[in-house]
């Protein structure tokens, strides 16, 4: 067996509950809860004493001539004793489970912020190495393995550990000889329960992970539901889900022939255990060496202790499942983050410049994307950037916006060099309008308040004025709390990029980044977006990529990108003289 294979079986102790320390804050509610466990628990061992000794008595009482009057009394006395004892486990088991859930809930809120606090600041290269299915999987169902941990299985072990242990005590002070013939029978238990218990979590483990992609497939299936009708593949995604759910189909089928295996030799050898013990118990009652009672409560003990015993495969497998879950949370919050801590410095004023540019993406770190850029743009000015598809184009505003950063060469604002402005400073001077708005599933004003959270309603209507918005959104019933529906989707193109335009009109930034905001656009869409981009762009810095030479040549200078490189730099008529890329491209209006 490979020694990774091996060491994924190992529970790591310290890594399954390496996140528990949550706990820490509410441990006034938390450790009382405990002790009420370890009590409940205790307990629950009155049970079958109680239990024994009212059935296994009346027949030793006989047996001495007591009366039968004392007999019935003393049967009174240990049931009146046996609801007592249970009247407080059920109370004492109230405040246990309500202290368990409060406790665990409040520290897996405060695990749930933690995490999601850290998955938004991680840096664009993790999100791109991860499809989003995976990261919604990581998100939801690792820490509802967490949950279930915490408020089901660890309860359930501490219970079971003391009525194991609690038992095994009980039954060697009954009788020392017939504990040692019970155990002799317990290895052959183990040991089938060791092997199918392994290929049990094998199989689980495989399910749960064919289900989790199936998972994934409903969840990009839902995001990208457009394309789905748009290319009539209903069918095609009906049969890639179908598929996945047969993976998991046939792989849970496989593991239910181990598991009605392992239940069925669980019911012969229990039951068959505890035949044998019984005939051997008898035995020696006969002889004189047990009576009744001991036999009674031997016998009650010894099937707790097996049913205890019984539920640890379960356990450890879920313990399992924990420790899987723990290291993926880990690792989330463990990973470096962004700095979204704002600096002292005083707020950039849209100077930029580039210096030997050379970046690549981490995934392809072999091709170059841009091979030594040069530029200056001065404050307040408005630049064109095209050039061919693949260019590096889209490439250029992400290093913009520092979602990465260059290999070589340097990224600078306002003579600073890019890495040491605070990551957020930067960002907070930068607004985006691109091509695909994507909006969030809430009202108007909500998506037009994302661009400054906490504004007036009097700036978010004057914001959407700016952005020739005002009008439509007043049409609606709603208004400004009218619901865009999922992406956006209830709101037509040029609405939604009107809504992105009033979202950075908001915002006040010193850096607009244009990314071919009407190219999907009709004619009189895109003159009001672009009577609205007219407006935004007034006394700010702005870096437009478009495709349309109207666009272009209202710019104070295009810069061509090409093969990694600013190839040419200019005004539109100069451009045009020079008889180079950039004529070629406006002749055939690919811009």
């Amino acid at each position: 067996m490979p020694d990774e294979e091996k060491k994924s079986r190992r529970i790591d102790w310290k890594k399954t509950f390496g996140l528990y320390h949550y706990l820490a804050p509410y441990k006034k509610i938390f450790i009382p809860s405990l002790v009420c466990l370890f009590l409940t628990a205790a307990l629950s061992l009155a049970f079958p004493y109680l239990l024994g000794t009212l059935i296994g008595s009346p027949q030793e009482a006989l047996k001495s001539g007591v009366d039968p009057a004392q007999i019935s009394a003393n049967i009174d006395r240990v049931i009146l004793t046996l609801l007592g004892v249970l009247a407080i486990q059920a109370f004492v088991a109230y405040w246990r489970v309500r202290g368990f859930i409060k406790a665990g809930e409040h520290a897996l809120n405060d695990l749930r912020k933690d995490v999601f606090a850290r998955l938004v600041r991680l840096p664009m290269p993790w999100f791109m190495e991860r499809r989003p299915g995976e990261i919604g999987a990581r998100f939801g169902a690792d820490l509802g393995i967490l949950q279930d941990t915490l408020l089901n299985t660890i309860p359930q072990m501490a219970r079971q550990l003391v009525i194991f242990f609690g038992g095994l005590i009980v039954i060697f002070i009954v009788s020392a000889k017939l504990s040692f013939f019970m155990l002799a029978m317990i290895p052959l238990v183990v040991l089938v329960v060791a092997i199918v218990g392994r290929k049990i979590r094998k199989w689980s483990k495989d399910a749960q992970d064919q289900l989790a992609q199936s998972n994934i497939v409903v969840e990009e299936a839902v995001q990208g539901i457009a394309d789905v009708k748009a290319y009539s593949n209903e069918t095609f995604e009906e049969d890639r889900y179908a598929s996945a759910l047969d993976d998991f189909l046939n792989t849970t089928l496989k593991g239910s022939r181990a598991r009605a295996f392992f239940v069925s030799f669980i019911i012969l050898i229990l039951f068959g255990t505890i035949s044998v013990v019984v005939w051997f118990g008898a035995g020696m009652m006969a002889e004189g060496s047990l009576t009744s009672v001991e036999l009674t409560h031997f016998i009650l003990f010894s099937i707790f202790v097996g049913a205890s015993l019984g539920s640890f495969p379960d356990i450890m497998s879920q313990l399992q499942k924990t420790q899987g879950a723990t290291e993926r949370i880990r690792e989330i919050l463990a990973h470096e983050v962004e700095d979204a801590r704002p600096g002292t410095d005083s707020p950039l004023t849209g100077a930029m410049a580039a210096r030997d540019l050379v970046f690549a993406y981490p995934s392809r770190p072999e091709t170059n994307v841009l091979s030594g850029v040069n530029f200056e743009v001065a404050s307040g000015e408005r630049v064109a950037v095209v050039g061919p598809s693949g260019a590096g184009k889209s490439t250029l505003f992400s290093l913009l916006l520092g979602f990465y950063e260059g290999q070589q060469g340097s990224l600078a604002f306002d003579g600073k060099v890019a890495s040491e402005i605070p990551v957020a400073d930067r960002r907070s001077a930068i607004a985006v309008v691109p091509q695909e708005v994507l909006l969030f599933g809430g009202s108007i004003r909500e998506n037009i308040a994302y661009g400054k959270p906490g504004a007036s309603e009097e700036d978010i209507i004057a914001a959407a004025k700016k952005a020739n918005a005002h009008d439509f959104i007043s049409k609606f019933p709603e208004g400004y709390e009218a619901l865009v529906g999922p992406r956006g989707v209830k709101l037509s193109g040029g609405q939604r990029q009107r809504i992105a335009i009033a979202r950075a009109v908001l915002a006040d930034p010193k850096i607009l980044l244009l990314d071919e905001a009407t190219s999907a656009l009709d004619s009189e869409s895109e003159r009001l977006v672009q009577e609205a981009l007219d407006e935004l762009m007034k006394g700010r810095t702005s870096i437009i990529i478009a495709h349309r030479l109207a666009t272009v040549k209202s710019a104070d200078r295009i810069m061509v990108l090409s093969d990694g490189k600013i190839s040419e730099s200019g005004t539109h008529q100069e451009l045009i003289e020079k008889q180079g890329t950039y004529r070629l491209l406006a002749e055939t209006q690919l811009l």
